[in-house]
């Protein structure tokens, strides 16, 4: 749906799917903004498309992308007020399914009142952000890393299992949850597993995720 013409668009563009996902909820919970849809450009990237006030996009662009560069996830962001109708379908896309790789590459998230599959592009949303709600995001270059480290998060402490990402490139990403303690813990002793088997690109922990992130969790096969 094209923006209200009081409202401007942004773009967030980084390498590496758990920067992307730290930055919308730095940006979510910082200014407010909407999100609109996550799209993958089948080359290690994840696109945010974001509306909100022009003065919400500024401050939500500035802080996600500062915590994306944190990440080392080379971010890349833009703001444009009004966007011109005729633009519109270039920049907005269909909810995506790839075969190839069995994961949607376009989600649109749900609504916060109707979360029917078909809108959220068949995603889960995991248990509510409670105050000791935290997930936990490790991601590699690799399946063989990935596996070593989501196993020793899991024997290490308490976690559940609740989705797996994969962005090409042999970049791979799963995500646990659990209360704050015992993420931290998994999170902390996976990461340490991944040298010698793969590369790791980023290891973080969300505490009390944003619903936009909840929205946007994978759906495991």
């Amino acid at each position: 749906m094209l923006p209200a013409p009081d409202q401007s668009f942004g773009v967030l563009e980084t390498t590496g799917f758990t920067p992307a996902i730290v930055a919308l909820d730095v940006m979510e919970k910082r200014a407010g903004v909407r999100l609109l849809q996550l799209e993958l450009n089948d080359f290690l990237g994840v696109c945010l498309k974001i509306v909100g006030s022009t003065a919400a996009i500024a401050e939500a662009l500035a802080a996600g992308h500062a915590a994306a560069e944190q990440m080392g996830g080379r971010p890349v962001s833009h703001a444009i007020d009004r966007v011109d109708r005729r633009a519109w379908p270039g920049i907005d896309s269909p909810v995506e399914f790839n075969p190839l790789i069995q994961q949607y590459v376009v989600v649109v998230p749900p609504a916060a009142d109707d979360t029917p599959p078909e809108t959220a592009g068949e995603q889960t949303v995991a248990a509510p952000a409670s105050a000791n709600f935290a997930l936990g995001l490790i991601e590699t270059q690799g399946f063989t890393a990935v596996f070593e480290a989501i196993d020793t998060a899991c024997k290490a402490a308490n976690v559940e299992i609740v989705g797996k990402e994969k962005l090409g490139g042999g970049y791979v990403t799963v995500i646990i949850q659990g209360d704050v303690a015992a993420v931290k813990a998994a999170i902390e002793a996976g990461q340490t597993k991944v040298a010698g088997l793969g590369k790791l690109i980023a290891a973080h922990v969300i505490a009390r995720p944003s619903p936009a992130v909840l929205g946007l969790l994978p759906k495991l096969a």
